[in-house]
């Protein structure tokens, strides 16, 4: 059992702004190897309970690209973590002064489909108040019920994610047509 808290907070009118604040720290560190940054993950998804982590996807020039720049990440308060599990990602993790985790950056090369698989779910759920709503209430459930626990909040969400990610991805493709 990890003891990594599985905390959800009422969500919270400043995390776009955290997001944009952010996203201006990165694209200085990243410079041209970020095309583009967004805001993922439930902090992007209004009224969405949620851990008070920011989550950034960074459409990136390369993988190559983006661990030369690990140094300018560092600069900037970020811990480097590779691929971290997921191949074709490299992953970043930042805290405070404290030590509480505050960002995560996620950077994908352009077109990798995890990107587009990101994007859809927080546009879906933010699309669908409904399923946004069910959502919410299962991580507070989750959360209420493994407080000391981080792996069995994350597996007590997935079969809701695929679920979602499911629909979101045909409801993307529907809105493509």
């Amino acid at each position: 059992m990890s003891t990594q808290r599985a905390l959800v907070v009422p969500p919270d009118p400043r995390w776009p702004g955290m997001f944009h604040e952010e996203a201006e720290c990165l694209r200085h560190a990243l410079g041209a190897a970020a095309v583009a940054l967004h805001h993922i993950g439930s902090t992007a998804i209004p009224g969405v309970h949620a851990k008070p982590i920011i989550d950034i996807l960074i459409e990136a020039t390369s993988p190559t690209d983006i661990e030369s720049r690990n140094p300018a990440m560092e600069g900037i308060g970020y811990e480097p973590m590779g691929e971290f599990g997921l191949p074709g990602r490299r992953y970043f993790r930042k805290g405070n002064p404290a030590g509480v985790r505050t960002h995560h950056a996620h950077a994908y090369a352009v077109g990798h489909p995890d990107i587009a698989r990101h994007l859809a779910f927080r546009d879906f759920m933010t699309a669908h108040p409904d399923w946004a709503k069910r959502y919410s209430d299962l991580k507070r459930e989750l959360a209420a019920a493994h407080p000391g626990d981080i792996e069995a909040y994350m597996d007590g969400k997935d079969p809701f994610i695929q679920d979602a990610e499911r629909q979101a991805m045909a409801w993307q493709a529907g809105r493509a047509r």
